[in-house]
């Protein structure tokens, strides 16, 4: 018994070891690197006559610092890829890395009004986190938050870029769609037929709903984009129906060749 014990406490403490050594080069990295950006701006640059105060100046560099935030919630869980529990940093990370990100770009270029194209960025960033955490931490539920954010702000950045806000008066159905889709890809990997069905009727009240919104708006929508618009519908239900055509042939198949065992 105390051989044992021995060696689960030789195998805790080389894994405590490693952790910290892992720690230990992400800190140290970092700092080194501050440094030097730190030297190059306070003491290199201005010795060759470079001016901190230009079109592309030193200060304007500043958003890294909320870049460096983001990569400190980000880098640990694939440091640390068998500690599941870290997953859940990549939710509130990659919104902060892609706010330091817009940020960097925006400040760089002296361009603030990019804010006005690329805000939706930061819904579907929160959308990438919790597929990334859902993968790590294997929590295959949250891939439904992720998909309704994910489609809502695929949504919100094409109104965005465009300016075509009133069309919400239809893509307002990704909603249902999101779930539907979420529970799709739940049921099938989890090979859960209840979740199937719910998914499929979601998905298809979804491309009814387009379709219906379209036929209604139709009128009051002069859009260039209404075309995309009035595809999404059709394209719903018809992507709907392959998928339900393919669950059922599917389950035949097994149901048949359980049988004849």
């Amino acid at each position: 018994m105390l051989g044992l014990s021995s060696s689960m406490g030789r195998i805790s403490g080389g894994r405590d070891d490693n952790v910290d050594k892992r720690a230990s080069i992400l800190v140290g990295t970092a700092l080194i690197l501050w440094g030097a950006f730190s030297m190059a701006v306070t003491f290199v640059l201005p010795m060759f006559g470079v001016s901190v105060w230009g079109v592309f100046a030193i200060w304007r560099w500043w958003p890294l610092l909320v870049v460096c935030a983001g990569l400190c919630f980000v880098l640990p869980p694939f440091l640390y890829r068998d500690r599941r529990g870290l997953g859940g940093l990549l939710i509130p990370g990659m919104p902060v890395l892609t706010t330091g990100g817009i940020l960097l770009f925006a400040s760089v270029l002296d361009w603030w009004g990019a804010w006005r194209w690329l805000w939706p960025l930061e819904v579907l960033s929160l959308a990438t986190g919790f597929v990334l955490a859902a993968v790590h931490m294997r929590a295959i539920w949250l891939l439904i938050p992720a998909a309704v954010l994910g489609l809502n702000g695929a949504v919100l950045q094409f109104c965005a870029v465009t300016g075509l806000w009133n069309a919400w008066a239809v893509l307002w159905t990704v909603e249902p769609l999101a779930v539907g889709l979420a529970l799709l890809v739940i049921g099938a990997r989890k090979r859960r037929n209840g979740l199937l069905l719910p998914g499929f009727i979601l998905c298809g009240l979804a491309g009814l709903g387009v379709v219906g919104m379209t036929a209604i708006t139709s009128g009051k929508m002069i859009l260039r984009w209404m075309w995309l618009v009035k595809l999404l519908g059709p394209g719903t239900l018809i992507f709907v129906g392959v998928l339900l055509l393919g669950w059922s042939l599917l389950r035949h198949t097994s149901a048949a060749q359980a049988a004849r065992e």
